[in-house]
């Protein structure tokens, strides 16, 4: 491939701007998050200490200490990103409404130019999309999925059908084939959109397909995630077919 003489007489064509993720210990798709990012935005990624005990609420409330996130924020900041991404559902809504407004604050306090928690970009993507009744798709147990439940309550946001796979470990290896099947399942009529909560849940390849499926916009933990933080930083997300990712526009320069 021959040189292109641009790259050097235009050097900004080579610079990238960044995006800190915090994730889970047993975080395993870095690779899907890269998907929604643009060419010229890099994640740095940092992960939680480990937890020793399943998935549960109270590895859910562990994920979310606030010295661990702030040190984490900390830690991910020295490649100096644009935003910093608090990448786990359920750490994120366990404490409900005002834990999810404390994460965020404490990752501010940390040193982050802009943040976004997996849950509070969920409302926000909801609000964009005027969608105030929806169904849920979640990999956990019940004690953890109803946590969800009540958390979007206090936002005004009505689940009209959940059901949570029970699983307590190995979340990753869900295949598209279950979540398929779990989406058909819940899905209702008066469900104005679907959630596929855990961002340990793969999920790119079948949103699009999903939504022609169903005919309503799915929403999933990875992709608010990313969307809400490349929304701060003004860059648009990469996801053809996503109905999210059509109505995002930036808002920052």
């Amino acid at each position: 491939m021959a040189f292109d003489p641009m790259l050097v007489q235009r050097p900004e064509l080579l610079a990238q701007h960044g995006i800190g993720v915090v994730a889970p210990f047993d975080f395993a798709l870095d690779r899907e998050l890269w998907r929604w990012t643009p060419d010229d935005v890099s994640l740095f990624m940092t992960r939680l200490p480990y937890v020793p005990v399943p998935v549960t609420v109270e590895m859910a409330s562990a994920l979310s200490d606030h010295s661990i996130v702030r040190q984490a924020t900390r830690d991910v900041l020295a490649p100096e990103p644009l935003a910093v991404a608090y990448a786990c559902a359920s750490g994120s809504f366990i404490r409900g409404a005002a834990g999810e407004v404390a994460l965020h604050h404490t990752m501010v306090a940390a040193g982050a130019p802009a943040v976004a928690t997996t849950s509070g970009a969920l409302v926000e993507s909801l609000r964009l999309l005027n969608a105030s009744r929806i169904a849920v798709v979640t990999p956990y147990i019940d004690t953890v999925t109803d946590r969800l439940v009540s958390f979007l309550g206090e936002y005004g946001i009505s689940v009209a059908g959940s059901v949570g796979m029970g699983l307590l470990s190995h979340i990753w290896k869900v295949g598209y084939g279950e979540i398929v099947s779990a989406v058909s399942a819940v899905d209702t009529p008066d469900a104005e959109a679907v959630f596929i909560s855990c961002t340990n849940v793969p999920t790119y390849d079948i949103i699009a397909p999903l939504e022609q499926m169903i005919g309503k916009p799915v929403l999933t933990a990875n992709q608010v995630t990313m969307c809400s933080a490349l929304r701060a930083m003004g860059r648009p997300a990469a996801g053809p077919g996503q109905s999210l990712v059509q109505l995002t526009r930036p808002t920052a320069a």
